[in-house]
């Protein structure tokens, strides 16, 4: 056998044992692929399952969220994606704010992967008419009072945006909003976890004598505001009332009746509901049937 023919021979074998190598490591990867991770979720899966509910949508019962307003008071309604707004030009706030609160939710806002609300700024709505801009607020000594909080839409980017519309704000003193009526914001999203699902209404409480803000325009600044939180599932429901200022009390101390709030406004919360049932729920003043909430001092 010549070299020639000895170099021809060397390097077939070598390419064959290459071969039958590359093949045994595959079926080997194959294996143990198999074998061993074969329940381990793919790229896709991963992607799906971390943005699953993103596209969250209510429950498909919107009437509970309507609100019957007294006659000749200045609104419009505005349904966002998961707030409905009704919304007064005149006093360049909303009337009233309202949304579903469900336990999915919640625990999509509480996840690691939630909008984050350091990434949101205020902004004007201009398809709104009388919606004010952020910076009207600017050296007025109140702040932006969100009156469906930030902390219950932190499961969607379009719910985080549309909650920083300046439709969804009121002007609240710092002492009121970052003190006994936050811990009332988080009882509520508490509640909603066991609950299943809530009904929330939120809004200013108008007066003859309100002071304004602006530098355009005339803000009504509210003398007080209420929350009005209903379960369908308990079928119980639960108002506050706290004025607009530093609150010594506990917030439980605020707790009222839907009857309450209703006279104050004028307002029809859950008109759907059949009369009897109705008149009993906003009748009572249950605070010690909801789950106890201790909030951090």
């Amino acid at each position: 056998m010549t070299k020639k023919q000895k170099r021809r021979l060397y390097y077939g074998l070598l390419a064959v044992l290459m071969a039958f190598a590359g093949y045994h490591t595959y079926q080997k990867s194959g294996f143990y692929k198999s074998a061993y991770n074969e329940d381990l979720p793919t790229v896709e899966q991963t992607f799906n399952k971390q943005n699953e509910g993103k596209e969250y949508q209510s429950t498909g019962d919107q009437s509970l969220l309507d609100v019957r307003l007294p006659k000749g008071l200045d609104n419009q309604t505005v349904r966002y994606k998961a707030i409905t707004v009704y919304f007064n030009k005149h006093y360049h706030v909303p009337n009233c704010v309202a949304y579903e609160l469900t336990n999915t939710m919640t625990s999509m806002a509480d996840s690691k992967d939630a909008e984050n609300r350091a990434d949101y700024k205020f902004e004007r709505d201009y398809d709104v008419k009388g919606c004010p801009d952020w910076w009207d607020y600017k050296d007025s000594g109140y702040t932006r009072g969100h009156m469906a909080p930030a902390m219950d839409m932190r499961w969607d980017k379009t719910a985080m945006e549309q909650c920083f519309l300046m439709t969804n704000i009121c002007p609240q003193l710092d002492e009121m909003n970052d003190g006994e009526w936050r811990h009332i914001e988080e009882a509520v999203h508490k509640w909603s976890r066991s609950a299943k699902r809530l009904i929330v209404f939120t809004g200013p409480i108008f007066s003859d004598d309100m002071e304004y803000i602006g530098k355009d325009i005339d803000i009504a600044v509210p003398e007080s505001f209420f929350k009005v939180v209903y379960s369908p599932e308990q079928n119980r429901a639960i108002a506050f009332i706290m004025e607009n200022k530093g609150t010594p009390n506990s917030w439980t101390n605020y707790a009222t009746t839907i009857d309450k709030v209703e006279e104050l406004t004028g307002y029809d919360f859950l008109a759907k509901l059949e009369d009897k049932v109705e008149d009993v729920i906003e009748s009572k003043e249950n605070i010690k049937d909801w789950p106890a909430y201790y909030p951090r001092r």
